[in-house]
């Protein structure tokens, strides 16, 4: 059974556009792209380390492969920066939701097919490594919409960017995680893995016998 493994740099509120450079994605006027370079720091890279150190293949949605294609092909030097994770990039399977599957040039790619959830359902129940996504946000709103999350990795930076693509959609199916780890970097990233951990747990701090004010609240919401 494979797992799928969300990795996301999101900002306090949330969002994930762009982290890495200002002409990554400015889809909707974006201005703030390269907003995780700034609080970049060694705790924040051994956390990047540390989320590829396994075995894994990358599950991309189709803006985020282009992007990821135009760059890593072309660290082949290792006196380059990023080497090893390009290195692991260019190797590895690339799984995509994409529907021109013959524009796929980068090598080991494979699209997901004309049903991607479909395909990502049964490709969990195989034997291999781990699905790890990056970046990928409407592809990663389909994964947390039909419950196919078991892990995110969300490393979140002291700021606040307003709009943007986000992390969490209305449409995700509600389901509870269970803080697994946790660090903050020097520069104030917050790292945490969170594993699936069941149903969402719910209680009540009301007063056994609601108070007739509260009584009239509730009709009010009706």
């Amino acid at each position: 059974m494979r797992k799928i493994i969300v990795g996301a740099f999101v900002s306090l509120d949330g969002v994930m556009q762009a982290p890495g450079g200002p002409e990554e994605d400015r889809t909707g006027g974006f201005e703030h792209g390269g907003w995780v370079a700034g609080y970049f720091d060694d705790v924040v890279g051994a956390a990047v380390g540390e989320m590829f150190s396994a075995p894994y293949d990358l599950l991309l949605g189709r803006r985020t492969y282009d992007i990821f294609a135009a760059h890593w092909p072309h660290i082949t030097d290792p006196s380059q920066p990023d080497y090893a994770i390009a290195e692991q990039f260019n190797r590895i399977t690339k799984h995509v939701a994409t529907h021109r599957p013959e524009s796929l040039a980068w090598k080991n790619s494979r699209a997901l097919g004309p049903d991607p959830i479909a395909a990502l359902r049964e490709l969990k129940k195989t034997d291999g490594p781990a699905l790890v996504t990056q970046g990928s946000s409407e592809l990663v709103h389909a994964l947390l919409a039909n419950d196919l999350v078991d892990e995110l990795r969300v490393l979140t930076f002291p700021i606040v960017l307003g709009k943007g693509k986000h992390l969490f959609s209305d449409g995700a199916r509600p389901v509870g995680f269970r803080l697994d780890g946790t660090k903050v970097s020097p520069n104030g990233v917050v790292i945490g893995s969170y594993v699936r951990a069941g149903a969402v747990k719910t209680g009540s701090f009301a007063l056994e016998q609601p108070a007739p004010e509260e009584i009239e609240r509730r009709k009010s919401l009706t």
